[in-house]
């Protein structure tokens, strides 16, 4: 047996074992975490001077339930600031935080961060490890070969008090566990590091295609953390491939690369290769005249063996598109995780990304699981209906059928920690349950890695309006929004009806102070690179609002009963709105 087939075994055989017995691995997680993190200032706060090894498993995990409250991000949020202004104290861990990573969405308007540690590294290595053993068991891959993966390392910046802040992704790509990791999985990425941290979308896409190209028969497989970022990345490549087919034919780099970093790493690479240029161009041209770019990957990757991604959840909408570039490749939906911690591996890589659910990795954090119960007079159209809620469960009392909210205990200092994912448990894989995820609860505006609630969209379209009021005599009367993808980049489309007359450049100074003003970093930073485009103001007639609900009334059971949802995807709605549009704005915050 090979080297790596034997690591991939035991890998698997390792997690078969603590998946059978994941109720008593739990038990001894939440052991570990409190004895690792003892006498932290939040902990002594619920717990005071309870000696945790000293306490058998079922007594501590009572104790540590019925003490420890469940919080939410901005409960966390005076300790993790304390942390971010540089106060090196035990606050919530023992190990010192050095790193803060960025979380989605956003906390009082506030970006959202969460503590990083060496233990967030290697958890990331082992599920990746895990997981490329799960998917060798379907589609085995060539030691030693390249993964065109379309990854992206944003820029960091620095606290107050001197921490490295970054996303978790530019934390992972920057560590020593991202070699490991293309090291024990024996595939590596085609990009080098200046590439993947260059920080423009546009240039490093370029770079990632013709790299991917350059080194195409040696390509096992597609990768991004995202859907999304394949379907855009390939909807480039179809406006120049005619370029990157140039650049391989003399061996050079376009003048649209103008980071002296990425050409410097990218022209070290390349040599002129005339032949493989003429081959990608006749490959081309025939996808661009006769198939509509049907099967593109593989048909300019021909040893690509499956694409993988994050495929569930918000980027479900993506798969037509993926699909129509992979031809029947398979695609392979990527783990279960978050900012916060790594939650499920797909342990049935062959099934369609539709299909897929996640085994829960018991070692990786304490999982709470809050029950969720749907109201029966939920309205079909209202935005986001509260829910009724059971009392939290451990693991091991979740049952098949029914929806949660996932509460994690992390070893990076987050305790009873509700992370928002609505899930379904769908089974259990040996001991571990196995869940699909449904929602982010109270998420309405997604397009990539952007994460903004009602809550944001609220603030910002407050702040727009009353802008507005200042500056001319009109008054916004209604609003929703709606997250377009229909074209790429995907933006986010804002609606208002007005009262009074505005001029357009006022409206136009609204849009992009909306746009400017969601803080959310994935937004940010998508906005910034163009993998979210500007964002859009439509000014529907005076009434529009008024026909939408009446429009409802039959479906909602009466005009009371009818609220304008902050975020829209009904096309009956939203036909109503783009009919009723008057006026269109784009913002120019990120020219």
């Amino acid at each position: 047996m090979e080297t790596s087939e034997a690591e991939h075994d035991d890998v698997i055989a390792w997690f078969e074992h603590v998946s059978e017995k994941a109720c008593k691995v739990q038990s001894e997680t939440l052991r570990r975490i409190l004895e690792l993190n003892s006498g932290v200032e939040y902990l002594k706060k619920w717990l005071g001077t309870i000696d945790v090894e000293s306490i058998d498993d079922y007594t501590l995990e009572s104790l540590y339930t019925s003490l420890v409250p469940i919080v939410s991000h901005a409960d966390l949020d005076p300790y993790i600031q304390r942390i971010a202004d540089g106060e090196t104290s035990p606050l919530l861990t023992q190990e010192p935080i050095t790193v803060l990573s960025l979380s989605s969405g956003t906390t009082e308007g506030r970006q959202k961060y969460v503590p990083f540690t060496r233990h967030s590294e290697q958890s990331t290595l082992q599920i990746f490890r895990l997981s490329a053993a799960y998917r060798s068991r379907f589609y085995p891959i060539r030691e030693g070969g390249r993964i065109l993966e379309f990854i992206y390392a944003g820029k960091g910046f620095k606290t107050q008090g001197g921490l490295t802040v970054g996303t978790a992704t530019t934390h992972f790509y920057a560590s020593k566990e991202f070699k490991t990791k293309q090291e024990k999985t024996k595939s590596f990425t085609c990009s080098p590091y200046e590439v993947i941290s260059g920080g423009d979308f546009g240039q490093c896409t370029y770079c990632h295609l013709l790299l991917g190209l350059y080194f195409s028969t040696q390509v096992e497989f597609v990768a991004s953390a995202f859907s999304f970022t394949i379907v855009q990345a390939f909807s480039i490549f179809e406006e120049i491939w005619r370029e990157i087919c140039g650049d391989i034919k003399e061996g050079n780099l376009s003048s649209r690369i103008t980071l002296p970093n990425l050409r410097k790493a990218v022209l070290n690479l390349i040599r002129p290769n005339p032949s493989l240029a003429s081959h990608i161009e006749e490959i081309c041209l025939e996808l661009e005249s006769n198939l509509g770019w049907f099967g593109l990957i593989p048909k300019l990757w021909p040893n690509a063996k499956y694409i993988s991604s994050i495929m569930t959840g918000s980027m479900l909408p993506y798969l037509k598109k993926v699909r129509h570039y992979a031809g029947g490749l398979p695609l392979v939906s990527a783990d279960y995780g978050s900012t916060e911690s790594w939650i499920g591996v797909n342990v049935d890589p062959q099934l369609p990304p539709e299909d897929v659910s996640f085994a829960v990795l018991p070692t990786c954090s304490y999982f709470e699981f809050i029950p969720i119960h749907r109201p029966q007079n939920q309205l079909d159209l209202c935005s986001d209906g509260e829910f009724v809620e059971d009392k939290p469960v451990p693991l091991s009392q979740v049952k098949i059928g029914q929806e949660y909210e996932v509460v994690l205990t992390t070893f990076t200092g987050l305790y009873r920690y509700r992370l928002g994912d609505i899930v379904e448990v769908t089974g259990f894989h040996k001991g571990t349950p196995k869940l699909s995820f449904i929602y982010r609860r109270k998420l309405i505006l997604t397009i990539n890695i952007d994460k903004n609630t009602e809550k944001d969209l609220q603030k910002v379209v407050d702040k727009a309006s009353q802008l507005l009021s200042r500056t001319t005599r009109a008054e916004v009367v209604d609003f929703t929004s709606h997250a377009d993808i229909t074209a790429q980049p995907g933006h986010y489309i804002i609606y208002w009806e007005i009262r009074g007359e505005a001029e357009d450049k006022a409206l136009e100074e609204c849009c992009r102070e909306m746009d400017a003003d969601f803080v959310d970093y994935g937004y940010v930073v998508s906005r910034r690179m163009n993998s979210i485009g500007p964002l859009e103001l439509r000014v529907v007639e005076r009434g529009t609002f008024g026909k939408m609900a009446e429009r409802c009334v039959g479906k909602c059971g009466g005009l009371n009963q009818f609220k304008t949802p902050r975020c829209t995807t009904n096309s009956v709605m939203l036909n109503i709105l783009n009919d009723s549009t008057i006026k269109s704005f784009r913002s120019s915050a990120y020219d």
